[in-house]
């Protein structure tokens, strides 16, 4: 039986074939498993692997789960940020632009000590990337932010 980490975010999209092909370029995602309906080229679930964490999806079936489209384009935006932890940064950023994503947060040295931006892929998930380039004690994050926000 396979076993799964204790949290797995899950994706709806409108087009996950679409959605796969995209992770699989942009993000490196190694695709686990797809399942489709029956008689029909939707998918009903998938599990994917990004950078060494699980990610599941499928395409949206509102006709079957109330009504209501879920997807972030349906729902106008997502609120939900997903982020990835990772050693190479500047190389995993360098593939997601290169396929695609909108960038919302420039890929830059943080005041917290991260490398770290954001984007939101062609389906309406909002992702971050971070690499940790320096740990700093709460004093001295309280005095970075200080100077960050001008305070």
């Amino acid at each position: 039986m396979e076993s799964y980490p204790p949290v797995i975010p899950y994706l709806v999209v409108p087009d996950a074939a679409a959605a796969i092909d995209f992770y699989k370029a942009a993000l490196g995602a190694l695709e686990i498993v797809r399942h489709h309906a029956p008689e029909s080229t939707k998918i009903t679930h998938a599990h994917l692997v990004i950078n060494d964490g699980s990610v599941m999806l499928s395409d949206d079936f509102s006709e079957t789960m109330g009504g209501k489209p879920s997807t972030p384009q349906a729902l106008g935006g997502s609120p939900v940020t997903i982020h990835l932890q990772m050693a190479d940064v500047d190389r995993f950023w360098e593939r997601a632009v290169e396929n695609g994503v909108i960038v919302t947060m420039p890929l830059a040295d943080q005041f917290w000590g991260d490398r770290y931006g954001q984007f939101q892929d062609p389906f309406g998930h909002k992702w971050s990337v971070g690499h940790t380039k320096i740990s700093l004690s709460e004093d001295q994050l309280k005095e970075a932010a200080r100077v960050w926000f001008k305070i």
